[in-house]
Parts: structure tokens; C-alpha cells; sequence
């Protein structure tokens, strides 16, 4: 359901008149709008909750029936100072503004909005609040923390429901309530924020994933490395992230006058590698690849789940070309991540050319020649290969553009699932070089590849588009066992238990005391591939009655045929 972003924005501003009308002495923030709806921000002596939201909720329709007339203004800043006088966050957006447009209806009220063309309050006929929450001024954690309210608006009850409903699917997809109900991984302020513990489901869903990408790389000439996850400060200064990345790494660490830094990426130390000894043009492309483990300092007010972490693994490869093989490198780099992308069933929700801005030279560095050069090499590949795609200026990384496919997160998001970035820079800075068929000394070209991203976002994505319903290959618990009576079929249970994880199957054995009919339910919340029940029948005939999950009938075969049915389909990644 699209949101209707002007009638949202008035939404917004009717909020902030109840707010006032029923809190006068708060201060109000400013209004957002986005694909959820709306939100305001304000600050309040009053302590207010979610319990106050029907009182809120009640006001607002109390004045969207008073019908009042909607009337826009663009005034100076003088007087939008004079005006606001006692609100000092709209002083603060005021500041900076030459002019200001500004909404009024009712007696006196009067907020900062921009002119639309709704000019009734009646015109918003559907309207809900969701939530109240802390956020800081301006998304900045040095700033004065506020109270938000978030809320959406439309012009009939009929869209309302078709929102709230697509809002509950959204819940039951999101990857935090899923990684919980299936027990795969958790936080502890203990361990510190951001920073995930994988719990045994759900490593054996990551481990998976990482020998499927290792494979997956060697069988396409990636020779695998293994480096510190320090990093020296002289080693960032080289690479420029310690000017241009700083604020996203974590503080230094002084070791006997020696100034070290958790790593952020592996590319400094992959360049090393590529510097242990001449190479020539016959040695390129020079593939490699490393299981790292990374650090990035991430605020506390950006975690979301293992969608953003600020500890993370990641699949990083790296590609050291020729000039002439950047085609075709990218080209085998996006086959690659399409195999992948196919292979785990994840969708693309759109390709994006991240370009830079040649404006901001604290986080691009300044040489337009090289962005000139390298953002076209990529432009060319995307447009010879037909690959749909839009430009996206100020979201390239610091040494150079790059191609981002994105995926759309249960919340809406847009976030980036696998990444290609083409990098001259580095290469200079490091001094790479490689003998041509003259003999002759050249530059080489550096190309940064994720298959897919870290392994934290990928199994986020993972659980949002397939809603925890992993292949058979993929699952964290293959196959659970569940006897009739744990007393007298459990002997034959821990048999077939014990012959299944010498087989490499994940098994459970589930001789709780419940009801039969509750075990086979908890295996159906677990959404675990295979139950088997087994019975008098199963123990005498050496087999197994198994039924796949989502599925009300059962099929009866022998133990031996069972195993060899788990291990073609394992096999087959189905």
C-alpha cells in the first residue's frame, strides 16, 4: 500500500496541533514523512506514552472534524523567528532558511510545512498512531534526546486495513521476532551492543552458508588467505581510511607505542599479499579471498538486528586486473553473485551505479580523473551486459564507484545485499605493479567483490524473504525424531539419532514427556524440514514415517531409503 506523502505530512501537522492542544507546554520538533507514514518529534516535562495514544488519537479527529481551512504561507525568516519565538527546534530549522513556508489552520495554530495542495483537514478520513519513542535532535546521538510519535494517514478506512495488514505481515517476516522464535541467535548487553551471538541453530545456518560460498569461489579460481584482524594505523594511513573512514572504526589501541586499529575491511592487508613478490601480466587476474571477521563502530540508535551489526564475518574477496580484463571481471563477479543470489532464493529489488560526489571531499577523495575514468569503466559494463539500473550520486565508497544490489528488508528498507566496486585508487596508494608482455612496469586495477555481503545481513535477508522456512540443505535442524511413547520406541529413536549425524544429517531427538500432538506441533513452529514419528510399526519394519513440514500426510519408508532421500537432496541444495 503507497503511502500519500502530502496528505501524511498535513497528518503529521494535525498530530502536532493535538499535542498542543492537549500538552501546551511541549516543544515541539519537526515531522517526517516516509514510506511508513509519519512521525513527530517533541519535548515534554510531561512523561507520555503508549497508553496516552487513543487520548492523542482522539483530539486529532476532534479537529480534523471541525473541517478547518488549510492555509499556506511563505514567510522570512525574521518574522518565522518572531513567530516561533518560544520553540526553539523550529528556531533551529529556521536558522538556516532564508524563507519559510508554514501551515495554519484553527484559531491560532501554525507549524513548519511545506505549501501542498490539500487545503481540508477533512480530506484525511483514516488514521492511526503506532508508537512512542525516543530519538535524538536530527538523528544525531550528541544531540538532546526527544520523544517521536508515529502514526499514518489515509483518505479511507479501507487503505487503513490494507496497511495494517501488510504492517502484520511485515512483523511475522521480521527477522528479529524469526532469529527468536527459532532460536538462532541473540544480544547481550553483556557481550556489548551490536555485537550478535550465534546460537547453535543458528551457526549451523551460517556455517552452511560460508562453505557454499567457499566452494562456490574455488570453483571459480579464488585462492583463499587468512590475515590479522588488526590492523596498524600506518597500514589505514597508506589506504586513506584512516582520514576517510575514521569515525567508523573503533578507537585506537596503543601496544607499546604501536597504534593499532580493529580492521573494517580486509582490503589493506589483501594488497599485501599481492606484494610479496614481482608479478606479471600472465599471474592477472589475481583472485583472492578471506572468511574475515570485521569491526565497524556503528551508533547504538542504527543497530537492527544482524542487519546492522557492529561485529561481523564476511566472505571478502578481492580482484587485482588489467585495465582490459575490467569487463570481464565484473561481468564474472556479477555471474558469481547471481549464482548465489539464485542458489539461497533471494530477490533483487534493484541494481544502483553508487557514483560520487564531487563536491564532498571529506569522504571522496579529490580526483575527478579517477572517478571520471573508473564510473564510466562501470556505466559501460552495466549498460553492455543489459543490467537495469539506476544512479546514485554520493553513495559510492571513498576509493572509487561501485554496482549495489539491493533487497527490500520486512521493514520496508532498501538495504544493499551484494556489492562490486572498482578501485583505482588503491592500487596507487599501495604501489602496485605488474610486468606487461613488454616488460614494462604497470599499474594494475583493484576490484572489491562481496558474493553476498556479511554474513549477518545475508541471513537477516534470508530470514525476512523466505520467513524462516530454510531448504532442507540449509536447515539448522534437519530432521527431528519423535517417538509415540519416548518409553518403549525410545531405544529405536537414538538408533536412527545416532546413524543420522553419522550421516552429517542435523538431527534432534525429542523424548519430552508432552503429548504427542504438541512435540509434532513445537517441530511445525520450528519449521524444521522432516518429522519423524516413530511407533511399533517403524521399530518392527526397520523404517521411518516422516512427514515435511507444511504437509498433513506421512509417508512410511525404510531407514536406509530415508537417508539416501536426505543426502540427494542435500547434495541438490533443494
Amino acid at each position: 500500500m503507497e503511502i500519500n506523502q502530502s496528505l501524511n505530512a498535513l497528518a503529521s501537522i494535525v498530530l502536532a496541533k493535538a499535542m498542543k492542544d492537549l500538552y501546551p507546554q511541549i516543544i515541539l520538533g519537526e515531522s517526517n514523512v516516509d514510506e511508513n507514514g509519519f512521525s513527530y518529534s517533541f519535548a515534554s516535562d510531561t512523561p507520555i506514552s503508549i497508553k496516552d495514544l487513543p487520548k492523542i488519537l482522539k483530539q486529532m479527529r476532534k479537529n480534523i472534524d471541525r473541517n478547518y481551512l488549510v492555509k499556506y504561507a511563505l514567510i522570512d525568516a525574521t518574522a518565522a523567528t518572531k513567530l516561533f519565538s518560544k520553540e526553539k527546534y523550529k528556531l533551529a530549522i529556521i536558522a538556516s532558511l532564508p524563507q519559510v513556508s508554514v501551515v495554519k489552520f484553527g484559531e491560532d495554530f501554525v507549524d513548519i510545512c511545506p505549501q501542498m495542495d490539500i487545503v481540508k483537514l477533512a480530506t484525511i478520513k483514516a488514521i492511526k498512531l503506532f508508537n512512542v519513542s525516543g530519538v535524538y535532535w536530527k538523528n544525531n546521538a550528541k544531540n538532546e534526546q526527544l520523544s517521536s510519535i508515529t502514526g499514518v494517514a489515509f483518505t479511507n478506512e479501507s487503505d487503513l486495513n490494507s496497511f495494517e495488514q501488510s504492517l502484520q505481515e511485515r512483523k511475522e517476516r521480521d527477522h528479529r521476532k524469526l532469529g527468536s522464535e527459532l532460536q538462532l541467535f541473540t544480544f547481550d548487553l553483556m557481550a556489548g551492543q551490536g555485537l550478535p551471538i550465534w546460537l547453535p541453530k543458528g551457526a549451523a545456518i551460517k556455517y552452511e552458508i560460508d562453505a557454499y560460498i567457499h566452494n562456490l569461489l574455488q570453483r571459480n579460481g579464488y585462492m583463499f588467505v587468512n590475515s590479522p584482524i588488526l590492523g596498524s594505523k600506518a597500514l589505514y594511513e597508506t589506504s586513506g581510511h584512516w582520514t576517510h573512514y575514521r569515525e567508523n572504526m573503533f578507537p585506537a589501541l596503543d601496544v607499546d607505542g604501536d597504534i593499532h586499529v580493529l580492521r573494517p575491511m580486509t582490503c589493506p592487508h589483501h594488497l599485501l599479499v599481492y606484494q610479496q613478490k614481482p608479478r606479471s601480466y600472465r599471474e592477472l587476474p589475481f583472485r583472492i579471498a578471506e572468511h574475515a571477521i570485521l569491526h565497524r563502530y556503528e551508533s547504538s540508535g542504527s543497530l537492527t538486528g544482524l542487519e546492522r551489526v557492529r561485529s561481523m564475518q564476511l566472505i571478502d574477496t578481492h580482484i587485482i586486473c588489467k585495465p582490459d580484463q575490467i569487463k570481464s571481471v565484473v561481468e564474472r563477479c556479477y555471474k558469481i553473485i547471481n549464482e548465489a543470489s539464485n542458489n539461497f532464493g533471494v530477490k533483487i529489488y534493484s541494481v544502483d551505479l553508487a557514483l560520487h560526489d564531487q563536491n564532498n571531499h571529506e569522504k571522496f577523495f579529490k580526483n575527478e580523473s579517477m572517478w571520471t575514468d573508473a564510473e564510466a569503466n562501470l556505466r559501460k559494463v552495466l549498460n553492455e551486459l543489459n543490467i537495469k539500473y539506476k544512479e546514485a550520486v554520493g553513495e559510492a565508497a571513498l576509493y572509487g564507484p561501485k554496482i549495489d544490489l539491493q533487497v527490500e528488508t520486512a521493514l520496508g528498507r532498501i538495504i544493499t545485499a551484494y556489492t562490486i566496486q572498482l578501485d583505482f585508487l588503491l592500487p596507487e596508494r599501495f604501489n602496485l605493479q605488474y610486468k606487461d608482455e613488454k616488460g614494462l612496469m604497470q599499474r594494475p586495477v583493484l576490484i572489491h567483490a562481496s558474493v553476498i555481503g556479511t554474513l549477518e545481513r545475508f541471513v537477516s535477508i534470508l530470514l525476512e524473504q523466505n520467513k524462516g522456512v530454510f531448504p532442507l540443505w540449509l536447515a539448522p535442524v534437519q530432521v527431528v525424531i519423535i517417538p509415540i511413547n519416548p518409553l518403549e520406541h525410545g531405544i529405536y529413536c537414538e538408533k536412527i539419532t545416532h546413524e543420522l549425524e553419522q550421516n552429517l544429517i542435523r538431527v534432534e531427538f525429542d523424548n519430552s514427556d508432552d503429548r504427542l500432538a504438541k512435540r509434532i506441533r513445537d517441530a511445525q513452529i520450528q519449521k524444521i524440514p522432516y518429522q519423524v514419528i516413530i511407533g511399533d510399526n517403524e521399530i518392527k519394519n526397520n523404517s521411518v514415517s516422516y512427514r515435511k513440514y507444511g504437509e498433513q500426510n506421512s509417508t512410511e519408508v525404510s531407514f536406509t531409503a530415508f537417508v539416501k532421500l536426505l543426502q540427494t537432496q542435500i547434495v541438490s541444495h533443494a
